[in-house]
């Protein structure tokens, strides 16, 4: 089971997501009846418990990585954590997944133009031992990323009386 929240915590993130830069007095001002004090206790909380984590995230179009590509793996038994640890370790990938299915591995891949990423995936993943194949597909559009996830609703519980 996971950590017990509320809808003020569930609020508090919303806030976060928008301006992860955004103090606790205007959290608070923007929620309503809750103290600074109560939501810096909170966002402490939140933070220790692993609910969630305060970080930079990195737009890579906005550096000069506009292609974007998801690469399904086909890995030979007994090695997809071996080659998912070291595909984790390239600086064009942004994202390693262990899956099920037809595929071993999902990665995403950033690349400044479509030839870059062809040779990436070619000449580097596809050379990487224990890596059988590779499916690539172009992402030309992305609507809403892991850093845009909210909440549920449904994972709140009941609100409880906040101390000051």
């Amino acid at each position: 089971m996971g950590h017990k929240i509320d809808q003020i915590d569930r609020a508090i993130v919303h806030l976060l997501i928008e301006d992860g830069r955004m103090s606790s007095a205007e959290i608070a001002r923007r929620i309503g009846n809750i103290s600074e004090r109560a939501v810096s206790r909170r966002i402490d909380r939140l933070v220790q418990s692993g609910v969630i984590r305060v970080s930079a995230i990195v737009n890579p179009k906005a550096i000069g990585f506009p292609v974007t590509a998801d690469v399904w793996l086909e890995i030979e038994p007994g090695r997809v954590l071996e080659v998912a640890r070291r595909l984790a370790g390239f600086e064009q990938v942004s994202y390693v997944a262990c899956s099920t299915g037809d595929r071993d591995l999902s990665i995403q891949v950033c690349a400044r133009d479509n030839e870059e990423l062809y040779r990436f995936v070619t000449e580097v993943v596809g050379n990487v031992p224990g890596v059988r194949k590779t499916s690539t597909i172009l992402v030309p559009l992305i609507l809403k990323d892991v850093y845009n996830w909210e909440i549920p609703g449904s994972a709140c519980t009941p609100e409880t009386e906040e101390e000051e």
